[in-house]
């Protein structure tokens, strides 16, 4: 078997550089590609991502923060008084904010538009309902939320059908982790929310190339690696040491962002770092390089239930059936019983098109980005600036070496 170095040099050893790499030695100023971080998405799914992972008890977390964005936006809107502010406050909305979103593009309309170019995606938002007789559905249509009702059984019972509806609307993956029941009481609404994304590189990896390597994650295992040489953009913040990674997928319309610590480490570290201010720091100073990429191919999924962390983060009134005021929804006392969200990725080798895997570029000198180790996956929408997907990769699974963070 080749060595990391010999094989990545291998991939890129070639005898002269294509256009992309000429221009990277002419002193031409690198154009900056990236947008304000200003969509609600953005500080919500930081804070979310924080609250979860604070906890320690949470591996290979990931979240959907456009796709919470949308459904917390929704119920914001049906809810009054303190329940409402709550919900706005979170999500950093006031009413102006509200009025320039219903004439701004939907990022989840544009992202379901792009599906199947930059990107193969499912998901669903629903609200179920426990015993209660109707809901708005001219409030349900407008924000595109199924509902699904809940009757008077048991706990088991709810989750059995609220999981057969994420696994659904995820385009019947494979059976998710089932969880706990909501403990639901009569008016009681459970928010529900389901993701599956998988990335069409522009620069596909050739599944020819890849390999068991080791992986040194939470435990150590071996899993496969996919490898590929090329131009990408990339920064390397010797500071804080931490490697950002650009991977165009197809089409330009999203991108993939990997943060890299430069050692063997858990993420807690770089996580204390994860602000908008640095994210935004990171992505302005990503430039154009040669790289020789070695990355795992896996599957991430996670599914949560998020009452404790939006209890934490100000959303206090919306639980309380006493307090809670989502009149503009339904009649009786409405109330949150649960935030459920599943969500799904796929790192995969074969994720781009014939045309992207054969267009290997030549490149001298690579820098390597080899990602055998713990890392933070982010999916940025390029259309809406949405934040699609927050994740981090703490256990690539295969089979076990031994344990180590």
């Amino acid at each position: 078997m080749l060595s990391t170095a010999a094989l990545c040099l291998a991939l890129a050893s070639m005898v002269s550089p294509s256009t992309s790499q000429q221009n990277l030695t002419s002193g031409e100023p690198q154009q900056k590609i990236f947008s304000s971080l200003s969509h609600p998405s953005w500080s919500l799914g930081l804070q979310v991502y924080r609250a979860l992972r604070s906890e320690g008890s949470h591996i290979n977390t990931l979240i959907s923060p456009v796709l919470l964005a949308n459904s917390l936006s929704a119920l914001s809107h049906a809810a009054k008084g303190a329940t409402a502010r709550q919900l706005q406050e979170l999500l950093k909305t006031d009413k102006d904010e509200k009025q320039a979103e219903k004439s701004s593009p939907s990022p989840l309309k544009s992202m379901r538009k792009a599906n199947g170019t930059s990107y193969t995606l499912h998901v669903s938002s629903a609200i179920f309902s426990k015993q209660v007789s109707t809901l708005e559905s001219g409030f349900l249509e407008e924000f595109e939320l199924d509902h699904v009702a809940l009757g008077a059984g048991d706990k088991l019972g709810d989750m059995k059908k609220l999981s057969s509806w994420a696994r659904s609307g995820m385009g019947g993956i494979k059976e998710m982790p089932l969880g706990e029941g909501p403990d639901a009481k009569e008016g009681a609404l459970i928010l529900a929310s389901a993701l599956h994304f998988k990335g069409l590189w522009d620069r596909g990896f050739d599944k020819e190339n890849e390999d068991l390597r080791n992986f040194l994650g939470t435990k150590y295992t071996k899993v496969y690696m996919m490898h590929r040489a090329g131009v990408y953009r990339h920064y390397e913040d010797i500071e804080n040491m931490v490697q950002v990674l650009e991977l165009g997928l197809w089409g330009g319309k999203a991108s993939m962002v990997l943060l890299l610590p430069f050692h063997v480490e858990s993420l807690a570290r770089l996580e204390r770092m994860l602000t908008l201010e640095q994210l935004e720091k990171w992505l302005g100073k990503l430039s154009n390089m040669s790289m020789a990429l070695t990355l795992p191919r896996v599957n991430i999924s996670s599914t949560l239930s998020l009452q404790k962390q939006l209890a934490a983060l100000g959303v206090v009134d919306a639980w309380d059936q006493k307090v809670a005021d989502f009149s503009g929804l339904g009649k009786g006392k409405l109330h949150l019983g649960d935030v459920r969200h599943w969500a799904s990725l796929e790192l995969e080798s074969d994720s781009g098109t014939k045309d992207s895997v054969d267009k290997e570029e030549h490149v001298e000198k690579p820098k390597l980005f080899y990602a055998d180790h713990s890392f933070i996956i982010l999916v940025k929408d390029n259309s809406t600036g949405a934040l699609v997907m927050l994740g981090a990769l703490d256990l690539a699974e295969g089979d076990a070496l031994h344990d180590e963070l």
